[in-house]
């Protein structure tokens, strides 16, 4: 009975949350440049229906009860059976795509029959399992985030409430003369790569921008967007690492999301630590037997990287982050020169670099830095020499906890504050 109270109660801090969300969105919309949406309005995603399917799946969930009428070992099978089931869709969507890629098969559609009811079957599990599957996950980081005390009498504000959605992508806009997120938006799912490679050409050449379709792993719409996937250490990191953004919506780090490229980084590199520890600890309690097939072990007291290179690195297999770093460094200082053509050409240059060492990256550009840019919970890659990240994961370092650090960061509202706290 009490859990179905707290169900209750978590419904009703989702409409409140989602009326937030929504009333954000109306006032952000007069902000984007209009001029990249005139390319964009014909292809972009439709969040309020989604929005509106993902909040029937959780209210007819609220009103079954479904993951309390489990035991602990019937939850944990059901996720199982549903990561299972879910490679078993991969492995034939990738079976029926190979069909109709093939030019030795004339006919496809008759080739693929068996291939196609087989699917439709598996599909139709999926929706029975998938509601389930995501309740219990739901229940399970929040238990994990009162353990960390990061709840209020025991409930996460907002509630954790995600829904799977297939693959997203975005649209990302930066200058060409700076390395700036200038806009971002949501595109429709089905386009192909040649439609993502024409909409870019077609914004860069009209607007003499760069930018770049990028693929997203979750939003933090409400209830929050996680892109399916098999590997659960992934996904519960996802899962917490949007609700840290629907966390911190109510207070002036998520309020000011958008005000500074500083503040976005912080935004992100805050939500990468937290989801990245409170995923672990979700792996370490409920599926301890996947925690050393992912690597997980006993949490280790977090430092800062060292100050010095280990002469060995030279002698090393190739270093992605490293060359990232090293090339998001050279493009920063041609950039500031002025020297833009010269960049972009440098750009390319490394991207067939890092073809070559067997990394198919389509587009290195200024957007592409701009996006992976802000992700900066891990020293080097795509931030380069950005001070901001290093600052975040330098208080993470100096607190006590997970919860001390994600509220004494979510107080933010400017780059100098965070200056202010981490220690010399």
């Amino acid at each position: 009975m009490l859990a179905r109270i707290n169900r209750f109660f978590d419904f009703i801090g989702m409409i409140i949350l989602l009326l937030i969300l929504l009333t954000g969105s109306v006032l952000i919309l007069d902000d984007p440049t209009e001029q990249v949406r005139r390319y964009t309005r014909q292809v972009e995603f439709d969040y309020f229906d989604w929005t509106m399917e993902a909040i029937g799946v959780n209210l007819a969930q609220g009103a079954l009860g479904n993951p309390y009428y489990f035991n602990k070992d019937e939850r944990h099978q059901v996720v199982v059976d549903y990561m299972h089931l879910l490679d078993q869709i991969f492995q034939a969507e990738y079976q029926l795509n190979l069909i109709y890629t093939d030019p030795a098969i004339p006919e496809p559609e008759t080739a693929s029959a068996k291939l196609r009811s087989e699917l439709n079957s598996l599909y139709k599990r999926q929706q029975q399992l998938m509601p389930i599957a995501e309740a219990i996950l739901e229940a399970q980081v929040s238990t994990v985030l009162a353990d960390l005390d990061l709840t209020t009498g025991g409930q996460p504000i907002p509630p954790v409430l995600f829904h799977f959605t297939g693959e997203k992508y975005n649209l990302v806009v930066s200058p060409r003369d700076e390395i700036r997120q200038e806009e971002s938006v949501s595109i429709l799912p089905e386009l192909s790569v040649d439609q993502h490679a024409a909409l870019e050409a077609e914004v860069d050449s009209a607007l003499d921008v760069s930018s770049l379709v990028v693929p997203v792993g979750g939003i933090g719409t409400y209830p929050t967007m996680v892109i399916r996937s098999t590997a659960l250490t992934w996904l519960t990191d996802t899962i917490a690492h949007e609700w840290i953004h629907n966390y911190l919506t109510f207070r002036p780090l998520g309020f000011n999301y958008n005000a500074s490229p500083e503040l976005r980084t912080m935004n992100e590199t805050t939500a990468s630590i937290a989801g990245t520890e409170i995923g672990a600890a979700v792996i370490r309690r409920y599926y301890p037997e996947l925690a050393a097939e992912y690597g997980i072990g006993t949490p280790e007291p977090i430092g800062l990287p060292a100050d010095h290179a280990d002469p060995e690195d030279v002698l090393r297999p190739f270093d992605f982050r490293a060359e990232m770093h090293t090339t998001r460094i050279t493009v920063d200082a041609l950039l500031e020169e002025g020297r833009i053509e010269e960049a972009e050409a440098y750009m390319e240059s490394r991207r067939q670099f890092f073809w070559d060492h067997g990394y198919a990256i389509r587009k290195l550009n200024q957007a592409y830095f701009a996006f992976y840019g802000a992700y900066a919970d891990i020293p080097g890659g795509a931030a380069g020499e950005d001070p901001v990240g290093p600052a975040v994961r330098a208080l993470r370092a100096q607190s006590a906890s997970l919860a001390e650090f994600i509220k004494q960061m979510s107080k933010m509202s400017t780059f100098e504050e965070l200056l202010a706290v981490v220690s010399p």
